[in-house]
Parts: C-alpha cells; structure tokens; sequence
C-alpha cells in the first residue's frame, strides 16, 4: 500500500494542476499578509478564500485524478492486491499531495506572519476540510461511471455546502422562528462541513456579526474548547463516512 501511495503522490506532486493550486494560495496569503496591517484581519480574508477554494478544488481535482486514474487502478487490481488497499493508496496519495499544497500555500504564510491560536484554527479546519472533500470525491466518482457526470456531481456538490445549503438553512430558520431551534441549528450545522467550519473559525476571530443566526447561537458553545473538540470529531466523520461509503461501492463494483 505504501508504494503506491508513494507512486501516486510523486505523479499528482509534478502535476501542473498541483503546482498552480499551492502557487494561487501561496500569492493569495502573501498578498493578504502584505497588504493588511493587522495580521489578525489578513486571517479573517484568508479564511474566505480558504473556505471557497480548498473545497471546490479538492473536489474537482480528486474526481478528475480518479478518473484519469483508472486504467492504473485496473492494473493494480490484476495484482494479488485488495481492492480495499488499492483505493485507500489513491485516496492517501491524492489526500496528502492537497494537504502538501495547502500547506505550503496557507500554512507556511500562517505560521510566519501570524502564529497564533487563531492561524492554527485556520490551518487546521482547511486541512479537515481538504480530507472531507477528498473523501466526498472519492465517494461520487466510484457511483458515477461517466466522468462527465462525475464531475457535474462534484460541481453540483461544491455549490450546494458553499452556498445553496445555508439558504436552506435560513429557510427552514425563519419559517420555524417561533420555535426553539437551539438543537435543531447544531445539527444543521454538523450536516454542512463548510458550514461548521465557517462558524468555527469566525468565533475564533471574534467576529460574531459576520456568522450569522448560526454561529450566533452557538457561540458560547463553539467558542469553548468543548466546541473545539465537537467540530474536528464531525470533520473528522466527515472525511470516514464518505470514504467508508466509496471503499464499500468500490468492493462491489464490477471493474
């Protein structure tokens, strides 16, 4: 399993599109840093940007690496290798070439203009997110055959957690405002990756105008370190449940 890992990490890391990717974070986190006085405020439009784009091109770019993958796959299925340690060897070689590009683009600029609490937050929360999306991907091309249509539902994904779930949130929200909705706004919340980690990072900038009904009321909660600790361990399912679903597909694909 290592070796292909190996493998499939040296491929993606020459990639042009990988090369692009931790370029365009690396320019957009030294022109915030560059560009803002207060590191504290080049964070706050960082987190942003890192909550738009680590998603969009984790999803898109682990769906094409599949798909573009597969004759590779089939081959190493003809070996005495599972089909579980196969598609595993994908998703980590795939996983740990984002977070390596994510790393070098957010996290080095982070650590040296603003190594607080709050960049740690930021870090982490975009390296959850690129291992939740990477596995979501994962997961959406093992059902869709057709990488066409595999890279519609990657897209179609993106654009419901970016933006069409929170208006549906709000929908449901307002319609039923005259009930108490403490509860029911949590598990909204866990149920968009996004969403959680948005509400997560803007009580760590303190900025509790910006977040919304949401994050407003959870903010005692997700400003606790108990919150801390809730919003990695649902990241952290996020990234197992999809995952898990795509090994178990995988299992029973006919190849």
């Amino acid at each position: 399993m290592l070796k292909i890992t190996k493998y499939v990490l040296y491929d993606i890391v020459r990639s042009r599109v990988t090369v692009a990717y931790t370029a365009f974070l690396l320019l957009v986190s030294l022109s915030l840093f560059h560009l803002e006085e207060n590191p504290a405020k080049a964070v706050m439009s960082l987190t942003t940007v890192v909550l738009a784009a680590v998603p969009l091109v984790s999803l898109v770019f682990a769906t094409i690496h599949y798909y573009n993958s597969y004759e590779f796959i089939e081959l190493m299925l003809t070996q005495p290798l599972s089909r579980r340690r196969v598609l595993l060897s994908e998703y980590a070689g795939t996983g740990a070439s984002l977070l390596a590009a994510f790393g070098v683009g957010v996290g080095l600029p982070v650590a040296l203009y603003h190594p607080t609490a709050t960049g740690g937050a930021l870090v982490g929360v975009g390296a959850l997110l690129t291992g939740v999306f990477t596995s979501v991907a994962f997961l959406g091309a093992v059902l869709a055959r057709d990488k066409a249509r595999g890279i519609g539902v990657a897209l179609l994904l993106w654009f419901y957690f970016a933006l069409i779930y929170d208006g549906l949130v709000l929908l449901v929200l307002f319609t039923f405002s005259d009930y108490p909705l403490e509860q029911l706004t949590l598990v909204l919340s866990s149920l968009n990756p996004i969403d959680l980690g948005r509400i997560f990072l803007m009580l760590q900038l303190d900025i509790s105008a910006l977040m919304g009904y949401t994050g407003a009321t959870y903010k005692d909660f997700f400003g606790s370190p108990l919150g801390g600790v809730y919003t990695a361990a649902i990241l952290a399912l996020w990234v197992v449940l999809p995952l898990g679903g795509a090994l178990r597909c995988f299992n029973r694909k006919d190849i």
